[in-house]
């Protein structure tokens, strides 16, 4: 059996696993940017500035391995999503126009294109839910593959804002760092029925799924991951409902068990779909490239892929803790008048 294409894989979604993660707390925060003050929102965007472009690098390189190294899937996946995906696109471009013109326009335009930002992170989150959910059924066009596209595309914006409360509880402090653990707090509801109902749902409309995980003995050795995704939505839910006083306790397990809960996610997603790339439609060794192709391919990513993970590291620890005011794009003030 050829493990190159395993190889590459395993390599797709863990970067596509490290992009909802990573780009996911500052889509979060996008969307939480209506409500706060306006000199929270500096700070809120001064939490994301040094991070946010590179962190969709991993949404670039899933992507990109998905073409190289299964071409036959990508045209698949790319041409049936054509409408999500320019969607999508159209939400990362306006995210990044705001997040620049923002730094430099005055108060009014400012106003304007904060709502931009956040529009553009509401519409990027939910066209990657219902990508996911139409990828999860095989891109099937059923009206009951259509309804869980929909309830995923409602699921992925819920865990985005409270990966983005996370966030904020770690990098913020006082009435900010308060109100993050509130939209934590709310957020959790909705991100927990949603999930609840993904969950109920997923083995309905594909069953092959459901012939993975209910039949035992895979039903008994899969119980790890969905006691670890409870024991971490159960923690996460503990600490944000303990008062807070601009030092809430623990709060680094906010983040640190939305993280786990994604981890468990792509665990669970990884064993449903194994062995086909597309479920039902293209296995992994059918949609894989030539093997020469593969090998060739593979000594680049040997050379990127560690690059990128040590690049991203030294970024989150030079720029770690509390976040200070935005200040890069400002213009010195003008002299005063002789």
């Amino acid at each position: 059996m050829d493990v190159l294409p395993l190889i590459f894989m395993g390599i797709m979604g863990l970067s596509l696993l490290l992009y909802v993660i990573l780009d996911g707390y500052d889509l979060g925060i996008g969307m939480l940017l209506p409500l706060a003050t306006a000199e929270q929102k500096d700070t809120m965007i001064a939490s994301i500035g040094p991070f946010w472009d590179a962190n969709e690098t991993w949404l670039v390189l899933g992507v990109g391995v998905l073409l190289i190294a299964f071409p036959s899937a990508h045209g698949l996946v790319l041409s049936t999503l054509y409408v999500p995906v320019t969607v999508m696109l159209v939400g990362l471009i306006l995210r990044g126009v705001s997040f620049d013109f923002r730094v430099k326009a005055d108060v009014r335009q400012k106003r304007m294109w904060n709502r931009a930002f956040a529009l553009g992170s509401l519409i990027a989150s939910c066209a990657q839910g219902w990508m996911l959910g139409s990828y999860v059924t095989g891109l099937q066009s059923g009206p009951l593959n259509l309804a869980f596209a929909a309830l995923i595309a409602v699921t992925l914006p819920a865990l985005y804002l409270v990966l983005g409360a996370g966030w904020l509880l770690l990098k913020t402090e006082g009435e900010l760092f308060e109100k993050a653990a509130r939209w934590g707090r709310s957020a959790m509801l909705p991100m927990g029925v949603a999930l609840l109902a993904v969950s109920v749902a997923t083995p309905l409309v594909s069953p092959t799924i459901a012939a993975k995980w209910f039949t035992l003995p895979n039903f008994i050795g899969l119980m790890p991951i969905p006691i670890a995704t409870l024991i971490a939505f159960l923690a996460v839910f503990w600490v944000l409902q303990r008062n807070s006083t601009g030092r809430l306790s623990h709060s680094w397990l906010v983040l640190a068990g939305t993280v786990l809960m994604c981890v468990m996610a792509a665990l669970g997603l990884a064993y449903s779909l194994y062995p086909y790339v597309v479920l039902d439609r293209l296995t992994v060794w059918d949609a894989a490239a030539a093997h020469n192709s593969l090998q060739f391919v593979l000594v680049g990513v040997v050379l990127v892929l560690p690059f990128t993970l040590i690049y991203t590291a030294f970024v989150y620890h030079l720029f770690r803790g509390k976040v200070r005011n935005l200040t890069y794009g400002e213009h010195p003030a003008p002299p005063a008048p002789p």
